[in-house]
C-alpha cells in the first residue's frame, strides 16, 4: 500500500527563503526544507493498482502554467490548540483551476471527493507543543513576507513514508503543465 498525495513541489530558491523563517519558536517541531510543497490533494493510503490509475488520471490533465506568489503567515488550529504554522499562497485562477481539475480527475477514478476546502498553503511547522504568545508573536512580526513569483510549470505525484523525525517524500511522477 502507498501513501499519496498531489502537490507542487517548491524550486530551491523559494525553499532556502522560506527555510530562513525557521526558528524562534520554542517547541515548534520546524520542516525540513526538502519537505516544502503546496498539496493540491492529499490521497492517503492506496493499494498499487488504484496507484496507477491514478497516474493514468493525472496524465489525462490538462493546464497552463502559472505564476505562484507566497506572502504573509497563519496558522491552522484544531481543538482549541494551533497545530501549524504555514506560509500564505496567493490563490489565482490558474492555482484553483488546477487544483479543481485534479480533485476531479481523482474522483473519476473512484476516490472520495476531499471533504476539507483548499487552502493553499506550505506549512513550515508542527506547532502543537509551542507557547502560544510566542508563537502569535512571531507570525504577527513575520506576517509581511512576501516572495518574488515562481513559474509553475508542473505538478507532482508524491509518495509518504513516515520516519522516526519527519516524513520522506519522493516525487515519484511529474506532470507537465502546457
Amino acid at each position: 500500500m502507498l501513501r499519496l498525495f498531489v502537490a507542487l513541489a517548491l524550486p530551491p530558491e523559494l525553499r532556502v527563503q522560506l527555510s530562513a523563517l525557521a526558528g524562534g519558536i520554542p517547541g515548534a517541531k520546524w520542516v525540513p526544507p526538502e519537505n516544502y510543497h503546496l498539496t493540491l490533494r492529499f490521497i492517503g493510503g492506496i493499494e498499487n493498482w488504484r496507484a496507477d490509475e491514478v497516474d493514468e488520471a493525472l496524465a489525462a490533465i490538462r493546464a497552463r502554467p502559472f505564476d505562484l506568489t507566497l506572502q504573509g503567515l497563519g496558522t491552522f488550529e484544531k481543538g482549541g490548540r494551533i497545530q501549524a504554522l504555514w506560509a500564505g499562497v496567493e490563490r489565482t485562477d490558474a492555482l484553483t483551476h488546477l487544483q479543481s481539475k485534479v480533485e476531479t480527475a481523482l474522483q473519476r477514478v473512484g476516490l472520495e471527493p476531499e471533504r476539507r476546502r483548499f487552502a493553499p498553503h506550505v506549512t513550515l511547522a508542527r506547532t502543537d507543543r509551542a507557547e502560544i504568545p510566542k508563537l502569535i508573536a512571531y507570525v504577527q512580526a513575520h506576517n509581511l513576507f512576501r516572495a518574488p513569483p515562481v513559474r509553475v510549470e508542473q505538478f507532482t505525484l508524491f509518495s509518504s513514508r513516515l520516519g522516526k523525525e519527519n516524513s520522506v517524500y519522493v516525487q515519484e511522477v511529474d506532470y507537465a503543465l502546457a
